[in-house]
């Protein structure tokens, strides 16, 4: 079969494939996932390591060349590691990436590195060590920046650190970025997006963490408050971060022009002069990107999700166990043409973050 690049009705040709594993987690973060986790799915619910290969091999035929691989948490899942290396077995795929908390990696780093895995993102949400235990309910931030440490020893290029501002949880975002002086990391901070809806986010409202509360006045920990009051715009964030930096000794930011870091994707990036890193800004709700969206997504049990913010899903998981190639590749074609022009609504979303992969 001829490769071919498969455009949607707005002429954007898409060529990444976002690829939930599993929608497990080793954390618990509170905008992601209630406390308990995500309701156990039976294991013929989930894609296996073959069928999602296998969708990845048809895929690519429609111009696929680009794979992230997510979850919940990816490491958590066994198959991670055989379905590296089928994917790398595929020639038109150009590049593998994973988004981790960063946890495993110190140990599973070795074997992802020789499977093929060409990058990674480590999510990170704060520096201080009891903001983060409450964040993530069940993870260490020594945990965190040993996955950094491990990421940058085995070669991964370019390692980027991904923060979620909240407006009401006061991050120290500048000693974030300054992360980027002293290593060649990417850290790069995205608008906070609000998925989920009442019942979905509303599962935080018993955790101890989160008591209840009245929108704005919430307590430190309280996602089911959380509104748009709490995104906070990439513009006045870099400002803040250039502010502090001329404070502290380091300047301002600066751009970086033609040099951002490889998969830059959305984010527009900015360095502190001498850094070996960068500093980026994701602005999916002040500063729309949609025009310039190349990206399908595909969830652990086996649905195509042409955009985050919409609740319409393709299950391809059927055609996939039918070995119907024709209906695949059917179902993945409709799913492009109905990718919408741009995300219409910040209401939320049905499903977890930890379902939808990212």
């Amino acid at each position: 079969m001829a490769s071919h690049d498969l455009h949607d009705e707005y002429g954007r040709s898409i060529s990444y494939l976002r690829i939930s594993v599993t929608d497990k987690c080793n954390y618990r973060c509170v905008y992601c996932m209630p406390a308990e986790g995500v309701a156990a799915r039976g294991h013929d619910e989930l894609l296996s390591a073959e069928e999602i290969a296998r969708f990845v091999r048809l895929v690519a035929q429609e111009g696929i060349r680009r794979i992230r691989l997510t979850g919940g948490e990816p490491l958590v899942s066994h198959r991670i590691v055989p379905l590296i290396r089928e994917i790398r077995a595929i020639p038109e795929i150009e590049d593998i990436s994973l988004t981790t908390n960063g946890a495993l990696l110190p140990r599973l780093a070795p074997e992802l590195r020789d499977a093929g895995l060409d990058r990674v993102n480590i999510s990170l949400d704060t520096l201080d060590a009891d903001q983060f235990a409450r964040i993530t309910r069940l993870g260490r931030l020594e945990q965190a920046l040993a996955g950094i440490d491990a990421a940058l020893a085995f070669g991964f290029d370019p390692v980027k650190v991904n923060t979620v501002v909240v407006r009401r949880l006061k991050q120290d975002t500048f000693g974030l970025a300054r992360l980027s002086i002293d290593r060649p990391v990417h850290v790069r901070f995205i608008e906070y997006m609000p998925i989920g809806n009442e019942e979905t986010i509303g599962a935080c409202k018993n955790e101890p963490h989160c008591p209840p509360g009245v929108s704005g006045a919430a307590p430190e920990l309280h996602p089911e408050a959380w509104d748009v009051t709490d995104i906070v715009p990439s513009d006045e964030l870099r400002e803040q971060i250039s502010e502090a930096g001329k404070r502290a000794g380091v300047g301002p930011l600066l751009p970086v022009g033609e040099h951002a870091p490889a998969g830059a994707g959305p984010a527009q990036y900015w360095r502190f002069a001498g850094a070996q890193g960068t500093v980026g800004f994701i602005s999916a709700m002040s500063n729309h990107f949609c025009n310039r969206c190349n990206r399908l997504r595909l969830t652990a049990d086996g649905k195509l999700r042409p955009c985050l913010f919409s609740d319409d899903e393709y299950p391809v998981r059927d055609a996939l166990r039918a070995s119907d190639d024709a209906r695949v590749l059917a179902i993945y074609r409709d799913a492009v043409h109905h990718k919408p022009l741009e995300h219409e609504t910040t209401d939320g979303t049905a499903r977890f973050m930890s379902q939808i992969g990212g």
